[in-house]
């Protein structure tokens, strides 16, 4: 079973144009039509935020998902004490170390022990802010062989790397069928590379 990487996060005013373009509702949608998509097959790991993380696990909860094998949850102990209350449901919490009282040099320490990973297949991105783009950078960094798919329609980050990196255009840009487009982008790419794993094992 391998793993996927969930980079989102809603956008807040003020921080960059990142809010002008984003829709929360649409961000919620994507999110919960990823977790249907892959859990049964795939891990999800993803840095805690708290705006996604009680989102994880409501929706597993409505699928009748068993975090245990399905969920890894990373966080810094630099944010201890701010952590959501949801942190203590899920059995999969890895705390990273923090760095000199630093919140960046800890939040890069979290990323790249996160990322560095190697089960990880895919990585995923909606939404989100310079924490977004930060960890697109390293996912392609430390994972070259890995599939990046942003998410354009909720906006925030996803959607400029979309536009910027040319992952997409046109009518893409703007397609909320998140189950479709997760069938057709993500899960047939990361299940024929694994049949083709298993095809060509001795």
């Amino acid at each position: 079973m391998g793993t996927i990487f969930l980079s989102a996060s809603v956008p807040v005013a003020g921080r960059g144009n990142y809010a002008d373009s984003a829709d929360p509702f649409l961000i919620q949608c994507a999110v919960r039509e990823l977790i249907i998509a892959i859990i049964r097959t795939h891990k999800i790991v993803w840095g805690g935020h708290p705006a996604i993380t009680p989102m994880v696990w409501n929706i597993c909860e409505y699928l009748g998902e068993d975090c245990k094998n399905s969920v890894i949850l990373y966080q810094s102990d630099f944010f201890k004490g701010q952590f959501p209350i949801e942190n203590d449901w899920f059995p999969n919490v890895v705390y990273t170390t923090q760095i000199d009282g630093n919140m960046t040099m800890s939040l890069e320490q979290m990323r790249k022990d996160m990322l560095s990973r190697d089960d990880l297949v895919a990585a995923v991105f909606i939404g989100g802010m310079e924490g977004v783009e930060a960890e697109h950078h390293m996912f392609k960094t430390l994972q070259p062989d890995a599939l990046v798919l942003p998410v354009p329609s909720p906006g925030g980050a996803a959607l400029e790397l979309a536009r910027k990196e040319g992952y997409f255009s046109g009518d893409a840009l703007i397609d909320v069928d998140f189950a479709r487009f997760f069938h057709d982008r993500l899960t047939k790419a990361i299940n024929s590379d694994v049949q083709g794993a298993a095809a060509s094992a001795p």
